[in-house]
């Protein structure tokens, strides 16, 4: 039986973070290739994207396979097809623009920006589009386990730890967009942490609080920073009591004047658990960005999380965790696992036989139920891929509660 009464801590990083300036750079590009895919009348359902960044001292370099329509295509001197650089760069500088990074280790205009993508392999291909169980037009584009959690400790469906370290972070950020006071000399890098003491079970108030931010103006020290942020920390936790002993720890170290990519390499895919449920639920180890949906590791991870919420919101349990398991160029989930954490007023086998019948789970499946063949990326790079609204642009469609009354009617037959 699980404790009842603990602490738990989870962490967010900003979008001028270095890790999540490459996540940012490489969903940009996922977005770029969908985009040029429909303005070009190609198949949106062919596009391949497995795209990677590494960021530095003025320097991106973005690497990886891709499927990508003509637009993006040029010849080289021997007269062969290679991918083109030029727009894949331009979307790097506008998203390094749009994060707000414009120091002298680290700028939109100035940062040499290589290109080092090359066509999908061969052997990849055949698998991801033709599915070997022929259950499916299309095969997992890798093999894996991917997780979904929901829990109904916020508004969201989200642990409170990690929706409120977002918060604070996405706060903090608009008043920094928009030049808000003095909150406008903060700078894009920043990293927060809270964490909460839970009492049966249930979130019951903040104990620690933990923010270091970048900011521009070099006089500041913590003190001063403290005094700029605290207002938009206590506003982003609204939802929950801040403990009268709580701790709080406002840029620990002093001054945090250099940040980015020019104070720390960043690498897509370092912070995985902040993208997902920060650390209260498993993760099966694939990052989601730089990646087209016939990666399981973001298509599948969307429908885990899709289906668990639908569960919380439909009151089958409190707390439900969804595992799904692929084979690469395998069509069909090798497993399906339900855990309502002893939480739960149905049957978990009930609802894993249910979920199949509400949700084709193949890749392709997944990729019609969610309509995800979108340039709807680029925003899921910071601030979590879970626990958002859903967009009329059809950004997080997996956050949709429309599976409620079709689950509920499974389970009755």
């Amino acid at each position: 039986m699980e404790r009842s009464t603990f602490l738990f801590t989870s962490e967010s990083v900003s979008e001028g973070h270095p890790d999540k300036v490459c996540d940012r750079i490489s969903d940009e590009i996922v977005d770029l290739v969908y985009r040029e895919a429909k303005k070009g009348g190609v198949d949106p359902w062919s596009v391949r994207v497995a795209c990677e960044t590494l960021a530095t001292t003025n320097r991106v370099v973005i690497a990886g396979e891709v499927r990508v329509p003509p637009s993006l295509i040029k010849k080289n001197k021997a007269g062969d097809d290679v991918i083109n650089p030029a727009k894949f760069k331009s979307a790097a500088r506008r998203a390094i623009k749009s994060i707000g990074y414009e120091q002298d280790g680290f700028h939109w205009k100035t940062a040499k920006i290589d290109v080092l993508l090359h066509f999908q392999s061969a052997h990849i291909a055949q698998g991801v589009d033709n599915a070997s169980d022929h259950q499916g037009s299309e095969g997992a584009g890798d093999q894996g386990i991917m997780f979904g959690y929901a829990c109904n400790e916020t508004p969201e469906l989200m642990p409170a730890p990690i929706y409120y370290s977002h918060k604070i972070l996405e706060l903090l950020a608009t008043a920094r967009h928009k030049g808000e006071g003095d909150a406008g000399k903060l700078g894009p890098d920043a990293k927060s942490q809270v964490t909460v003491r839970y009492v049966d079970g249930k979130p019951s108030e903040i104990t620690s609080i933990v923010l270091s931010t970048q900011h521009l103006d070099g006089s500041w020290d913590s003190a001063k920073v403290r005094e700029v942020v605290e207002p938009y920390i206590r506003e982003a936790l609204d939802g929950l009591a801040i403990a009268s002993d709580c701790k709080w720890y406002i840029n620990p170290t002093g001054k945090f004047e250099i940040g980015g990519p020019d104070g720390d390499a960043g690498l897509t895919g370092r912070k995985i658990i902040v993208d997902t449920y920060g650390g209260a639920a498993p993760h099966g180890g694939g990052a989601f960005s730089g990646k087209d949906t016939t990666k399981v590791d973001r298509s599948a991870a969307y429908a885990a999380r899709y289906l668990a919420k639908n569960a919380v919101a439909a009151g089958f349990a409190d707390r439900c965790t969804i595992q799904l398991a692929y084979a690469i160029g395998v069509a069909q989930p090798l497993s399906i696992n339900v855990n309502f954490h002893d939480t739960g007023k149905v049957s978990e086998s009930a609802l894993e036989e249910a979920l199949p019948k509400v949700m084709d789970l193949t890749p392709r499946g997944i990729r019609t139920h969610l309509d995800l063949n979108k340039p709807i990326y680029a925003r899921t790079a910071a601030y979590g891929h879970f626990g958002r609204k859903a967009g009329r642009d059809g950004s997080f469609s997996w956050e949709k509660l429309d599976l409620v009354k079709p689950l509920k009617e499974a389970l009755k037959g």
